[in-house]
């Protein structure tokens, strides 16, 4: 591919050089600062050649290139007339202002950045409580024995103490001290506190009233104190000398903080999560087939638009204060209704690739996974999309009628989740199942009526010309290419957990644009090599590393989630580009705990990223794994 060609239309693209305000590039995409972000054609991007995704993120817009990004950037940038990462205020000629973050994206992000990183435990802790109530549905276990007071302990746990959780996951996305956050959740807690706040009767603290309030399984009340608390830590410790610090900056803090907290910040809180459920409740008792086809309707758009991030508080609210959810089932009616979508364009197209990556995908779909078929599929034909917000909007209002809840927060809502509808009422599951069905069935049978447009589905002809010479080269070519493909065993870098790239915070990697693989969650921090081969790449701030194998596979580890910005803090390069590597060569160090305080997450997505060679990636099987172990198999 003509590189020069590529960056002269994606300079166009983005709305040419005077919309540019900075430029840099990481390991795999084009990041720029636009100064209108409307003036970039994002669709003809995407259908660029050399281009593989487009998104926006944080402010920032960015192109997905691959492995060729530096060579594209470097091209991109000699077709500049001027440095793109000069001073903002004579680059952004409009205003000469540095652009502010949009508030909504902001907020949106920040409460992805909470909630998502504690859904493990509270999934976990929720799966139990589903557990255990189908043991005693079934009669197996008493209600009334230490067993099932112990299991129920397990299972509210994490949900009882949620503030301290939340508190926690909020410092880190805040940049704060996780742990004088965790001590500020503690004292608001304190049974001591509970107590003379469970009475109902406000006390006072020097003379301030304090409002009776109770915190355990709240949501808001916490998230609006740290959030506070983040602006008084930094303030502290900007005034406090640096021999001082350790003292000072925690205990100052929580003096400030958890009377305020017990005084205006809490009960402000509460009012609010409590009007939230209390609102939710209602319209779901009073207009439920309306909210529920619209949810139900536009939930896939929602998690286009990254809205549904805004739902997760309303979700956990009403789970911890109500101990059910309405919004959870309209998720598994919308995310069955994508795949029901993707049947549908496998049951009429007549293109065997389209059929094979419906079936695929749409399997995917109705597993929890949507991103695959929503984007692959769905989407790219237009009609199968809407065929599946129409699925979605039938479904949820069967779902309205009957009154379906979920009773078990789950972190993917798929068909794998289905025993969060399980309650005293067996009802509840086989209305669930049944709303599922009407989803998957709706959707197809809509999508093959309305019908999409594909390219031709014949297969290619060859030349008129010398046709025996044609099919005699191909079927050498084939011959060849098979005798090439091997299987790649490939080993984990980093010990840790392992996780489907679906849980990685970014769209190029969770929607497999960049390849396939797996992903990590990092408890040591050092990566070592994955195959015997060669380093062919490695960022300027270490966060990212490419390889090739011996057998041809092109591998990429990147460490974190937009960690590029950390500019090469906390990374320790142990190898350079073209350096010849073994299974268990140490690659990079790196500080997992800096990263963390600085407010990234270290997930590491370990990625095939020629998967055009391959056929599929078998995993190991593990979900703990070391260095060293087999981690998958990319089947040639």
């Amino acid at each position: 591919m003509d590189k020069q060609q590529l960056s002269k239309d994606i300079l166009k693209l983005v709305g040419g050089e005077e919309n540019i305000d900075q430029v840099t590039h990481c390991m795999t995409r084009l990041r720029f600062n636009l100064n209108d972000n409307q003036k970039a054609d994002k669709a003809t991007l995407k259908n660029t050649p050399g281009v593989m995704g487009v998104m926006e993120n944080g402010g920032q817009f960015q192109v997905i290139i691959g492995n060729d990004v530096p060579v594209v950037y470097n091209a991109l940038v000699g077709n500049m007339s001027k440095s793109p990462n000069a001073d903002s205020a004579s680059s952004s000629a409009s205003t000469g202002e540095k652009k502010k973050r949009n508030p909504i994206s902001a907020l949106f992000d920040f409460i992805s950045g909470v909630f998502t990183p504690i859904l493990p435990a509270i999934t976990g802790a929720g799966m139990i409580k589903g557990i255990v109530a189908i043991l005693v549905a079934l009669g197996w276990l008493s209600d009334t024995s230490s067993t099932y007071i112990i299991l129920s302990a397990i299972g509210d746990g994490a949900f009882y103490f949620l503030p301290i959780i939340l508190a926690i996951s909020a410092a880190r996305k805040l940049g704060s001290n996780m742990y004088i956050a965790a001590a500020l959740a503690a004292g608001i807690m304190h049974p001591t506190i509970t107590a003379l706040l469970a009475d109902g009767h406000n006390s006072s603290f020097m003379g301030i009233t304090v409002i009776a309030a109770t915190y355990s399984s709240t949501v808001i009340p916490i998230i609006l104190a740290i959030w506070i608390a983040s602006y008084v830590e930094k303030a502290v410790d900007r005034v406090t000398h640096a021999s001082l610090k350790l003292l000072i900056v925690p205990t100052v803090t929580l003096l400030i903080m958890v009377p305020l907290t017990l005084m205006t910040v809490g009960p402000l809180g509460t009012v609010l999560g409590n009007g939230l459920s209390g609102g939710i409740s209602w319209l779901f008792d009073n207009m439920s087939i309306f909210a529920s086809i619209l949810i139900g309707g536009t939930m896939s758009l929602l998690i286009i638009t990254g809205m549904h991030y805004a739902l997760l508080p309303i979700i956990v609210g009403s789970m911890t204060t109500l101990g059910y959810d309405f919004i959870i089932p309209l998720m598994f009616a919308a995310n069955l209704a994508q795949g029901g979508a993707a049947f549908g364009v496998g049951l009429r197209s007549r293109n065997s690739k389209t059929k094979s990556l419906a079936y695929s995908t749409g399997l995917t779909a109705i597993m929890g996974i949507t991103e695959p078929a929503m984007y692959g599929i769905n989407m790219k034909f237009k009609k199968p999309f809407i065929a599946a917000l129409i699925g979605g909007a039938v479904a949820g209002g069967f779902m309205g009628i009957v009154n379906v809840k979920a009773y078990v927060l789950t972190g993917l809502v798929g068909l794998p989740s289905i025993a969060a509808f399980i309650s005293p009422a067996i009802s509840t599951l086989l209305y669930a199942l049944a709303g599922g069905l009407i989803a998957i069935v709706a959707a197809a049978v809509l999508t093959y009526i309305l019908g999409f447009q594909e390219e031709n589905a014949s297969e290619p002809v060859a030349p008129a010309a010398e046709p025996a010479k044609s099919a005699a080269t191909t079927s050498a070519a084939t011959v060849t290419e098979e005798a090439k493909a091997q299987d790649e065993q490939v080993f984990s870098p980093i010990t840790g957990e392992v996780k489907p790239l679906s849980e990685v915070p970014d769209p190029a990697f969770s929607e497999e644009i960049m390849g396939k693989g797996f992903a990590i969650q990092p408890s040591e921090g050092r990566v070592v090599s994955p195959i015997n081969g060669t380093v062919f790449s490695l960022s300027k701030s270490g966060h990212a590393i490419g390889l090739v194998s011996d057998t041809g596979a092109e591998m990429l580890i990147h460490i974190g989630i937009d960690t590029v910005k950390l500019k090469g803090q906390f990374f320790s390069p142990k190898v350079q580009a073209g350096a010849k590597v073994a299974v268990g060569d140490v690659l990079m160090e790196f500080d997992r705990e800096e990263i963390e305080k600085a407010g990234y997450t270290t997930i590491t997505p370990v990625i095939i990223t020629n998967m055009h060679q391959y056929e599929s990636i078998e995993s190991a099987g593990r979900t703990t794994i070391k260095e060293k172990d087999l981690l998958f198999t990319a089947k040639a």
